[in-house]
Formats: structure tokens, C-alpha cells, sequence
């Protein structure tokens, strides 16, 4: 007699979980601060922000509670310490801790990831690493066992790949590490689950070019393999893993960033607000389906590091200075998660433009020009040949109507207008009879 409903209810909740398979705006939600208790965080994500999709570092009940009904997907993690003992004890563990930490809200909380583990490679610790394959298939098939095979089975990598900065695709992984890969990418494939990396341009940044890690005006990068140029680390980053990845013949299997940001606070000049917000807004325009040079309009899951600022955290000042919010959710700055505000600075910038200074090189402009439009988020036609703002006789009006485009998609920061030295914010309409230079938002954008 009971049978029957409970196959109906396993297969409603299977429909409820499948009803949503992407996310636009994911974050990391770390609890090691003075933090509001979990019923009132997920209030302010679920009513003040876009963000529909969390990845937490454990599988807290409080958090998993406080979830339920909200639609928002989330993901749990196995500690590293459980890893054994999940790999060892056939898959006995396995089933024990999913029907203590997966089962009881497996119907009203859209747990879509589980990693086990967290950067096993980087703790050198040979019984986690040696483990942690056989915990991923136990957990795997204890899931299956359950009915919940919408739940997806992975483990969160640190960058290491053999990064070729000026080829990103001829990076491979390291000789060492080959085996390993091949392995996790076998179970990846298997599983039908992403390949989930750690992606951070802040720890892999040029200290001499800081404005290539956070999508700033830079020289590009020409790839002398494929002639694919990269204006920004992050996407070489996913190309340089994707390459990887197809060179020991996975190029199919998806893949995942389970953390990816930059402090907005540290002991160094390239730790502030303002870049901070201009790497997250651009991550979460790639979140959004834009692909790489390699992997175009290709989606990938991303989750920014962090949600708040955690002060609770052992380390210097930049270990505490990842978040989007304070503790009291009020913003660091803003990327445009929160409710009816658009990406960048939420203050006004009426009557407000970015243009070239008069100094500006003709070099200087056409280089902002170029960067400008290979962001991918930028409509360049109004200054191309037969458009509205196209003056064959003016690079300068060329090069302003695009970077006040910029500027304003930006959220009208100081930072936005840089251009290297070469911008200038004035409060003087620079637009022509034929072209209009737009004080406010969207003129421009792909929306």
C-alpha cells in the first residue's frame, strides 16, 4: 500500500528538482564570522538579491532548514575528514550519511551538487588523496540507492594545472598528476557531474598587470597555437582547463567553478572595492552563457566567493575581505545582485560621462577601443562604418562614445573610466547631433 506514494512523491520531487537546470548568479556562503542565524540569511538572498544558487562547506541542518521552499539550488560538502571512512566502508558509510544529512530535506531543498571533499590535492595528505575516488562512487551509488539521482556527485580542485599563460591551450596537467585527473574526469563522465575547479586570477596575477586578472584595460593575449586572443586571466584560466581536460581525452565532460572572486581589502594596492566589484560583475556576466574562445556560449556553473565578509577567519586582512556583504548585509559595493539595482556603483550618475582625455595617444584610443568591444558585452556597431557614432575623421569621439558605454554598463565608477590614465568622467554632454552619449545606463549593453 505505501509503495505506490512514495514512487509518485520520489518522482515529484525528481520533476521539482529538474525544473530549474542552470544558475545565473551562484555564491559561496561561509559561516565563519558574526553572522545573522541561517532562517534570516536566506530571507535576505531569497527577497533581496538575484542570487539562486548557494554552495555551502558542510551540510548544516540549519542551512539546509532554512532553504526549503525557497527554490534557490544549492550545494552540501562531505568534510575532508569523512573521506575515509565513506571510501572504506563499501558503501555502508555512504548510505548512513545520506539518509542523516541528504534525506530529510531532499524534498523541500534543491541540493542539485554534493562535493566530497575540498582540494584534496592540496592538502598532500595520501589517505584523503588515495580515498577519494572510492568516496565519490560510494556516495554516487548511495544516492541511487535513495532515488536522488538529480543529485550530482563532484570534488572541488585548486587551480594546478601547467598553466601556459601566452598558449592557454597547450596547458596540460602535470605529469604527476595525470592519473589522478584521468580518474576524477572518468567518475565526472560516469556521474554525468562537472568537473569542479577553484579559479583564482587573484593569486595567479601579474603584480605589473593587475588589470588583465580583473577584466581592466590591458594588452591582450594572442594563443599562438589556435590565434584565439584573451583580454582577461579568467577566461585563459577556463581555456587553459578545458585544454587539459581534452588532452587526456575529456573535453565533453562539463565543468563547474566552485569559488572564484577578489578581496576588497588587503595589504596591497590592488585589493579594493572597486576591483573587487569589476571582476565579480564580469564573472557574473560569464555565468550568464557567454563561453570562452574555446568553449563558446558554453554554460558554465560559477560560484563567487564569497557571500559576506567573514571576520571570523583565521589569516591576515585579505582572508576576511571576500565577501559581497558585510555581516549586517549591507554591501561592500555592488555588482547588481541586489533587487532593483543595476551592476556597479548603486549611487546616480545623472548628467555624468566617461570620455578620452585630450592627451590621449591615437595608440591609447584605439587600444581602449579594441578592449572595449572584445569584452562581449558590448554593442560596438554604433561607431562601425555606417553607424550613428561612427566619425572616420575622430578616433577620439570613436574611442569616448565607447568608453562611456563601458562606464556606464560599469556602474558609473571612477575605476570604469580609467582606461589606463587615459579616461576622464565630465560633467559636459559630449554627445553630437548625430550621435547621443547617454548619461545613464544601458545604451550599448546586451541586455
Amino acid at each position: 500500500m505505501a509503495k505506490t506514494p512514495i514512487s509518485l512523491l520520489l518522482i515529484l520531487v525528481v520533476i521539482f528538482h529538474l525544473s530549474s537546470v542552470t544558475s545565473a548568479v551562484g555564491v559561496n556562503y561561509g559561516t565563519l564570522g558574526n553572522l545573522r542565524p541561517p532562517n534570516e540569511v536566506v530571507d535576505f538572498i531569497k527577497t533581496k538579491t538575484i542570487i539562486d544558487s548557494v554552495k555551502i562547506f558542510d551540510a548544516s541542518p540549519d542551512i539546509l532548514r532554512a532553504l526549503a521552499g525557497t527554490g534557490i539550488d544549492v550545494t552540501i560538502m562531505v568534510p575532508n575528514a569523512n573521506i575515509p571512512a565513506m571510501a572504506n566502508d563499501v558503501d555502508y558509510y555512504a548510505r548512513q550519511w545520506v539518509a542523516a544529512n541528504v534525506l530529510p530535506f531532499s524534498q523541500l531543498t534543491k541540493i542539485k551538487y554534493i562535493c566530497v571533499g575540498n582540494e584534496i590535492l592540496l592538502s598532500n595528505d595520501d589517505n584523503l588523496i588515495s580515498n577519494l575516488i572510492s568516496a565519490m562512487q560510494n556516495l554516487d551509488d548511495a544516492l541511487k540507492a535513495s532515488g536522488l539521482t538529480y543529485m550530482k556527485v563532484t570534488t572541488p580542485h585548486a587551480f594546478t594545472v601547467g598553466y601556459n599563460q601566452n598558449a592557454p591551450s597547450q596547458s596540460r596537467f602535470k605529469d604527476d598528476q595525470k592519473d589522478f585527473f584521468a580518474k576524477i574526469l572518468e567518475f565526472n563522465r560516469q556521474a554525468k557531474s562537472p568537473f569542479m575547479i577553484n579559479a583564482y586570477p587573484y593569486f595567479m596575477k601579474d603584480p605589473n598587470n593587475v588589470n588583465y586578472a580583473i577584466f581592466g584595460p590591458s594588452d591582450t593575449i594572442m594563443d599562438s597555437n589556435t590565434q584565439q586572443t584573451y583580454s582577461n586571466m579568467f577566461d585563459a584560466v577556463m581555456d587553459a582547463t578545458y585544454s587539459a581536460m581534452n588532452a587526456l581525452g575529456y573535453g565533453d565532460v562539463d565543468i563547474a567553478v566552485g569559488e572564484t572572486g577578489w578581496p576588497s581589502a588587503c595589504d596591497a594596492a590592488w585589493c579594493t572595492p572597486q576591483n573587487a566589484a569589476n571582476y565579480n560583475l564580469n564573472i557574473i556576466k560569464r555565468a550568464e552563457n557567454i563561453g570562452t574562445p574555446l568553449m563558446p556560449n558554453r554554460h558554465i556553473d560559477i560560484y563567487l566567493f564569497a557571500l559576506f565578509n567573514e571576520d571570523g577567519k583565521p589569516g591576515s586582512t585579505v582572508e576576511k575581505n571576500w565577501g559581497l556583504f558585510k555581516p549586517d548585509f549591507s554591501p561592500v559595493y555592488d555588482v547588481g545582485v541586489l533587487r532593483g539595482v543595476t551592476g556597479g556603483d548603486a549611487q546616480s550618475n545623472s548628467g555624468k560621462w566617461c570620455v578620452a582625455k585630450q592627451e590621449a595617444t591615437e595608440e591609447q584610443l584605439g587600444a581602449n577601443i579594441d578592449w572595449v568591444c572584445s569584452q562581449g558585452t558590448i554593442d560596438c556597431k554604433p561607431i562601425s562604418p555606417g553607424g550613428a557614432c561612427f566619425d572616420n575623421n575622430s578616433l577620439k569621439t570613436r574611442a569616448s562614445f565607447i568608453m562611456n558605454v563601458y562606464y556606464q554598463s560599469n556602474g558609473s565608477s571612477e575605476d570604469a573610466c580609467s582606461f589606463g590614465g587615459s579616461g576622464i568622467v565630465v560633467t559636459t554632454d559630449p554627445s553630437t547631433s548625430t550621435c547621443v552619449v547617454q548619461p545613464t545606463n544601458g545604451v550599448g549593453v546586451y541586455n
